[in-house]
């Protein structure tokens, strides 16, 4: 890299609920002192910051440093992806489950900044998800089922404010728990029906902020985790999820797991959230892109979830 590093930052300032804008700030005041070249690209829409990451990419940087959350990145991997230039993340989300997994600096915007100028590339997959018509990139765990649908109720649910609301939406859902009918097509065998609460299929290991419902998914194996977990009662998913928090689950006699390449799920009612966001219904197949970002971590590249 040259002695004067050219930097594009994108920063989302509404991500994390304001963090975004506060990391964005650090970040910029810690490159800028250190001899780098920033230009500053903030994106007021999901719409504006997949523009300004094409305009970004025009501008031929060394590096771009992305400010936001799991949903940001997400939301314009396949324009960064084309453009094959290194990706500083600067975790500023909710969940932050990537940076997680890449052994990012979470909560210290100047050192995960520092990456950009000093950090050890590594080439991570990223996961498709294909529903209604539409091809959606993501990079933690696409959630079918219970999970999915606490998501889905949370965001519908203008009551109470912050965690208080997610907590209601999962009593809501509890009591409405009834087995999914899923259909489900593994590497290209034929489909066969396999009900249950939730199928979880990740990328890397963890959802919602470090719960590994995939744990010991690697994001540059070029394989998918999926996770089927059969149907239970409301006392027995109670009892599941503190060994689920723990990562101690993918023992538990009700959970399945296994890699592959391609996962095609289907069920009445299916919703399905990835890296937060609702991205399809009904029957989705979901598919790895092998290699397809290089991101910038620490020199030791841990996997924090592992």
């Amino acid at each position: 890299m040259s002695a004067s590093p050219r930097v594009a930052l994108l920063a989302n300032p509404h991500s994390g609920k304001g963090r975004g804008r506060r990391a964005a700030d650090d970040a910029i005041a810690t490159l800028r002192a250190r001899g780098a070249e920033v230009q500053v690209y903030a994106g007021e829409s999901p719409a504006d910051t997949r523009r300004l990451a094409e305009v970004a990419l025009a501008s031929a940087p060394d590096v771009i440093a992305v400010v936001g959350g799991d949903g940001t990145l997400s939301g314009i991997i396949d324009v960064l992806a084309a453009g094959d230039v290194p990706i500083a993340l600067i975790p500023a989300g909710t969940g932050n489950d990537l940076a997680r997994a890449l052994g990012l600096p979470r909560g210290d915007a100047a050192a995960a900044a520092g990456l950009a100028l000093h950090g050890h590339p590594r080439v991570i997959d990223v996961g498709e998800l294909h529903s209604e018509g539409r091809t959606t990139p993501f990079l933690s765990v696409a959630a079918l089922g219970f999970d999915a649908k606490v998501s889905d109720r949370t965001n519908r649910l203008r009551w109470p404010r912050d965690a208080l609301r997610y907590y209601l939406a999962l009593v809501i859902e509890l009591i409405r728990l009834t087995p999914m009918d899923f259909r489900v097509a593994v590497d290209g065998e034929p489909a066969a029906s396999a009900p249950g609460t939730l199928i979880a299929v990740g990328n890397t290991a963890s959802y919602g902020g470090g719960m590994p419902v995939c744990v010991g998914a690697a994001p540059d194996d070029g394989l998918l985790d999926v996770v089927h977990v059969v149907p239970l009662t409301r006392m027995r998913l109670l009892r599941l999820f503190p060994l689920l928090l723990q990562g101690r689950h993918l023992t538990r006699p009700e959970v399945i797991h296994r890699r592959a390449h391609t996962v095609e799920v289907s069920a009445p009612g299916l919703v399905v959230y990835a890296d937060g966001e609702r991205v399809g219904s009904g029957e989705c197949r979901v598919t790895v892109r092998p290699a397809a970002l290089r991101v910038l971590v620490p020199a030791t590249g841990g996997d924090a979830d592992a």
